[in-house]
């Protein structure tokens, strides 16, 4: 008589979910992290606070990466990618900004943060709806910073506080309001930004890369405010020569099409 054959024990139906839990594990944890670092200010410790945001922000440049690289993406882990953003780069230092330096300004503090979140809301409401449309030239662009920078931005006057960068007296309850505003802005705004997703690197120059890369984490972990502060630096005055760039780019695929419109034309 034939043994009954034993149904092996699995902890998911197929190799597509197995797929689909590390890059949701990832973001899951990435908002966890953003989370704690709302705990981390309360309790004043706002050195860890900002070391929690950035490693939300490092999670969530690699969940999508992993999710598209092992083919395990999912609308559950976009939604919830969305979810983890607006909690990480919105609600979490909207509180770690207000917890330093915000509540000394009363009302008009708490009206900041406000402003703040929700517009970091419509800036991933916006980019849920235009990530559907077709591939072209302008997903080398954000419509607008991105939620992370955004996120990272808002937190540049604690970073500089504590980075020792301060080469004259910053008068923080005039700069922290100004970030914010204009931060906010440019969430909402159609100011173009890089977006650095699809960069094509030379097969030469990879060593060159992994080098800098490792060079940078090296740098982040020894001189921690100084690397951060300097890198929001970095990507604020990148900001207007994206600008010019999309600019140009725009205008010659413009000159193209009507170069093709006029080819037809002739043709017919």
């Amino acid at each position: 008589m034939m043994e009954p054959q034993k149904k092996k024990f699995k902890i998911v139906s197929d190799k597509k979910s197995a797929r689909v839990i590390l890059p949701n594990m990832l973001t899951l944890i990435g908002v966890c992290i953003g989370l704690t670092s709302i705990r981390f200010a309360l309790d004043g410790r706002f050195e860890l606070a900002i070391v929690a945001i950035i490693i939300a922000a490092l999670i969530d440049g690699l969940d999508g990466r992993i999710a598209r690289l092992i083919k395990g993406t999912s609308k559950v882990g976009k939604e919830l990618d969305s979810l983890t953003d607006m909690i990480s780069f919105g609600v979490a230092p909207a509180f770690i900004m207000f917890f330093w330096k915000l509540n000394t300004l009363g009302k008009f503090g708490w009206l900041l943060c406000l402003i703040f979140v929700i517009c970091v809301a419509l800036r991933l409401a916006r980019f849920n709806v235009n990530s559907n449309q077709e591939p072209s030239w302008r997903d080398n662009f954000f419509e607008g910073v991105p939620s992370p920078a955004g996120g990272i931005l808002v937190l540049t006057p604690l970073i500089i506080s504590l980075s020792g960068f301060e080469l004259f007296q910053i008068n923080y309850d005039i700069v922290t309001p100004v970030f914010f505003i204009v931060t906010s802005f440019l969430l909402i705004s159609k100011f173009p930004t890089y977006s650095f997703k699809k960069i094509v690197i030379p097969r030469r120059t990879t060593i060159f890369l992994l080098f800098g890369i490792v060079l940078f984490f090296g740098l982040l972990l020894i001189y921690t405010f100084n690397v951060i502060a300097l890198s929001a630096v970095i990507y604020v005055l990148l900001l207007p020569i994206s600008f010019l760039h999309y600019q140009k780019i725009k205008k010659q695929h413009e000159n193209d099409r009507i170069q093709d419109e006029d080819d037809l034309e002739d043709i017919l």
